[in-house]
């Protein structure tokens, strides 16, 4: 069983930086496509921003050109760098497989944007 911890999150204001991190345990890790997804106050679940096991990213068009995913198979660890952030981007962040395999899904990581 693969368990997910994330962590980084916190406050920051709009235009700021913020960078997280989801620390897998078990080895097969490497072997998935993993994504960081997020979860805003009374919506859906969304997938921003994925890597493959090879670690070819691809972002959906809300965060293309302010955040970069990246990938340690090493340290079974996937980061999420945001910049630019805007209010919008409040949420709590998540990572998992893309698609979904591992379950249960980490407690998530609070990322607020703010004034």
């Amino acid at each position: 069983q693969v368990q997910l911890v994330e962590s980084g999150g916190g406050l920051v204001q709009p235009g700021g930086s913020l960078s997280v991190s989801c620390a897998a345990s078990g080895s097969i890790f490497r072997r998935y496509t993993m994504g960081w997804y997020r979860q805003a106050p009374g919506k859906q679940r969304e997938l921003v921003a994925r890597i493959s096991s090879g670690g070819t990213p691809n972002y959906a068009d809300s965060v293309k050109g302010r955040f970069t995913i990246s990938r340690d198979n090493a340290k079974s660890t996937v980061y999420l760098r945001m910049n630019s952030l805007k209010p919008e981007d409040t949420a709590v962040y998540y990572c998992n497989s893309v698609p979904v395999y591992f379950s249960p899904w980490g407690q998530g990581t609070q990322v607020t944007v703010s004034s």
